[in-house]
This record gives structure tokens, sequence and C-alpha cells, in this order.
């Protein structure tokens, strides 16, 4: 008999199975659920009224956090803000990030503890496949189904099959995790092969990645259509998960007979830093393709690359230099912790000299909800995970996606630059 994924294997586990097979439906017990200000006050709406209970199940981490539309920016959103507030109070909810102690929740899920190898993981947005960059089943689920899990403690779902990319090379200067993901995306071409399936990357080159780095990937598998993304557990996931020592986790591998539905080999030796272009996030060019479109603004931050390691390396590129005239750069950490040893170690100082407007940790115009949206006709270079028509501001306007190295760079020569001459 074939052996398992990491992905089985977890959902084996939770669901208290020895094996499980892609296709089996489960009901696997959750360890966190994830939620934000736009879809939290409905889930224990739905909890209360559809399932008649106002009880959380016992065991469960429960994280709510305040971070799509805040700080408030109109009577819509604060009123929102002042629904989530109640509902925190009401069930007592001790992870609950206001205003001042927020994040983006993917960030503050992994470091605040709530994320560990071999668990299952849930939030209510489709980027809650970042935390499988711990070794975790972590995916986006609905309000509805958000609320069931409040109120069992379990999710029944579909185990799912497992496509594989093997990422071997050792990267260029200059070029990063998720110029890894675009090349993957811009090779595949959204060609539906991991529609809720497992995405799992492995490799010497994925294993020489950052916990940042890996972040970034697990992320956009959302992009793909993807059910979950997960990296092996190494030494870099203990270290990175070393001060919850009173945690015990099973850092959960995948057998060496395990059956995959596709596999992909993907060398990045020569790899060069990679641009996706409007509006399709799988239309990617080589930033050297692009390089001298102009811009408007460069925008550096989201849950995908709003981490230290992103802001530090944008302030290599900026240290001494200005942001261009014609371009307004904006800056938003991924959370409170990064926004003060970002503080801490001078790199916020870098780039407010150099022009950046930096903001408190939150979504912003990620999602085109928050401070930051751009104008008809406007061009914006962005860390973030979607360019589609509209996604950040007017549906005339353009938005091209990198990485912070490429972001910073194109901030300071006002167009689509290449990172790897600075």
């Amino acid at each position: 008999m074939p052996g398992m994924t990491i992905t089985e294997k977890i959902l084996a586990g939770a669901s208290g199975k020895k094996i499980v097979r892609p296709g089996e439906i489960v009901n696997a017990r959750v360890n966190a659920l994830m939620m934000t200000d736009l879809k939290g006050p409905y889930v224990f709406k739905v909890l209360e009224e559809e399932l008649g209970t106002s009880k959380i199940r016992d065991g469960l981490d429960v994280v709510f956090v305040l971070d799509h539309l805040g700080p408030a920016h109109d009577i819509k959103s604060a009123q929102q803000f002042k629904a989530c507030r109640e509902a925190a109070r009401k069930y007592g909810l001790p992870h609950f990030y206001d205003l001042g102690r927020q994040g983006i929740g993917h960030q503050v899920m992994c470091e605040d503890g709530y994320v560990f190898p071999g668990t299952v993981v849930a939030g209510i947005d489709s980027h809650s496949t970042t935390y499988g960059a711990l070794g975790a089943v972590s995916f986006g689920i609905s309000p509805t189904e958000g609320a069931i899990i409040l109120a069992t403690g379990e999710l029944w779902l579909k185990v799912p099959e497992t496509t594989r990319f093997t990422v071997t090379g050792n990267l260029p200067r200059r070029v990063s995790g998720k110029d890894i993901f675009l090349h993957i995306i811009g090779m595949t071409k959204w060609n539906g092969e991991v529609l809720y399936k497992a995405v799992e990357f492995t490799g010497p080159a994925i294993s020489a990645l950052s916990v940042s780095d890996r972040m970034a990937m697990c992320n956009m598998v959302a992009e793909m259509g993807a059910k979950n993304g997960i990296i092996a557990p190494d030494d870099k996931t203990a270290e990175y998960l070393a001060g919850w020592p009173e945690k015990r986790y099973d850092a959960v591998l995948s057998d060496p007979d395990a059956v995959y539905s596709h596999e992909y080999a993907v060398d990045v030796s020569s790899l060069s830093p990679r641009v996706s272009v409007p509006h399709r996030i799988d239309d990617v060019r080589p930033v050297e393709d692009v390089a001298g479109r102009k811009i408007d603004q460069a925008f550096l931050g989201s849950c995908t690359n709003g981490r230290l390691e992103d802001l530090m390396i944008a302030a290599e590129i900026l240290k001494g230099r200005k942001v261009h005239p014609d371009v307004r750069l904006i800056v938003v950490p991924a959370s409170r912790k990064i926004y003060l040893e970002a503080v801490r170690n001078g790199t916020i100082e870098i780039l407010a000299e150099a022009g950046a407007a930096v903001l408190t940790p939150n979504c912003a115009a990620c999602a085109g909800i928050g401070s930051g949206n751009i104008a008809s006709g406007e061009v914006c270079i962005s860390s973030t995970n979607r360019n589609f028509e509209g996604r950040m501001g007017a549906k005339d306007s353009e938005i091209y996606l990198a990485s912070p190295a490429t972001v910073a760079a194109s901030a300071v020569e006002g167009v689509i630059a290449d990172p790897r001459k600075y």
C-alpha cells in the first residue's frame, strides 16, 4: 500500500484515522480559526441563529483580527468595527486584535503561536493557505463553515490530491520566494491542475528559503485555486517556533512512496526577478521585459510581503536614495511586532527618510478597501497577491505584482526596475 503525503497524514490524524486517501470525506479536528473584521460578526450570527448555540467548542483557538478595514475610514467601517468589538466582548475572546495591537490576520497567526506543524488551521479569508509554511494544513473557508467550527471544533471536507513542485538550484541575488512563485504560476498558466489540491513545495531551494519567503509562496497558492499549500517543517521552522517551548507538535513529513497527482521540477539557478502584469496573475514576465514601464505608486506590504525581511530588503535599496518625485511609496508592516522591530533596527527611519509613507499595520490597499487606493489610469507596482482589474482602486488602473526588492527599485527609478543593479 502506498504511503501518504504530508497533507494526507495530517488530515488522517485530525480525523482519527490511520490512513486517508484523496477523495475521501473526513471530519477533521480544527486546532485554530482565524476571523477578520469583514465577516467576523456574521460568523457569530450564523452560530446563534442557524446553529442555535452561543457556546464555542473548548480547545479551539479563535483569533479575531481587525485588519482589512482599519483604521476605520468611514461610518460603515466604524460600525463594522463596533460590531466586531461587541462580539469579542460577548464571547470573551482572549485573542482579539484591535487597533494598536493588530496586524494582518495571517501574520498574527504565525508569529503569535497559533500555527504549528501537523495541525489543521482554518481562516475566513482565502489567503489562510499562508500557514502551510509552518507545516500545517491550512485553508480558507466561508463564514458558515467558520460557525460550524466554532460549534463543533471540526470541519467536514474532502481529502485533496497533492501536486508536488521540487525546486532546485541556488537563487541569484535579489531573487526571492515571491519570484519563485510567480515563475511557477506563470509556468503552469492557471491550467487548473491544482484546483482543490494540496500544493507541496520541496527541494533544496525551498529548504534554503527563510520562513518569510515560504509564507509568501504558500500565501499565493490561493491564486492557483489550490486547497492548501505546504512545506515540510525543518530546523528553520523549529527556530521560528522556539518562542513557544510549551507547545508540542508533530513534524509530519511525506512518505518516500507517497503518491502525487502531478510533479514538477523547477530549477531556479538562473531565475531573474519576475513581474506579473495586468490583469492576470499567471501572465508573468522577467523584469527585464517590462522594465521602464512608468509607475505612479509602489506598494510594499500585505499578507504576502509585509514582513520584517521584506521591509529590510527595501531599506537596503532605498538607503541613501530618495523615492522618485513622481512616485508615492506606501509601506505597511504586516504586524505591530514587525513595525516595532523595524523601528528599533532603523528600517522605518531609512524608508521614511527616502520618502515612504509608512502606515499602521493593516491590509491597506491590497483589497481596494483601505488606505492607498489608486486612481483612474494610474499604475502601481505592488508586493501583494492579486492584480485583477479594479483590485486596488479604479477599474482602469493597472497593478504589476513583484517582490519587495523590485518594488523598492521601481520606487527609486519611477519605472519598473531591475533590483539586481542595487
